[in-house]
């Protein structure tokens, strides 16, 4: 399990669920690193001014990741942690690598989740 303030998706059946649930969510599938913890912290932080977005973390090192993230084509060709993909109405509307600032990703929220 990572440690950061986000909740952590960690089964199958919690991403299926996410996913049935047709809802807003973005998850960081990453790990511990320097690519990853500011993008943690700035999900962290702007988990309070998109209250209808659920933010989430996901260990990239776990079988769950393996079934979920990971195989999504949508990162297929991506090499840097943490994959973070933004999901809305059940499908993926987005897909970032690497370490992204917080207006990156306040640009993403605001452009395919708004």
């Amino acid at each position: 399990m990572l440690n950061t303030n986000l909740p952590h998706l960690e089964s199958l059946d919690e991403y299926n669920k996410l996913i049935d649930e047709k809802g807003k969510f973005v998850v960081a599938c990453g790990r511990m690193g320097p690519m990853c913890i500011p993008v943690y912290d700035a999900m962290d932080n702007l988990s309070s001014k998109y209250s209808d977005v659920k933010f989430m973390d996901m260990d990239f090192d776990t079988p769950t990741a393996m079934k979920t993230i990971r195989s999504l084509p949508e990162v297929r060709s991506f090499n840097g942690l943490p994959f973070t993909v933004y999901f809305n109405e059940g499908k993926v509307v987005a897909a970032t690598t690497s370490i992204q600032t917080k207006a990156q990703i306040k640009e993403i929220l605001n452009s395919k989740l708004a």
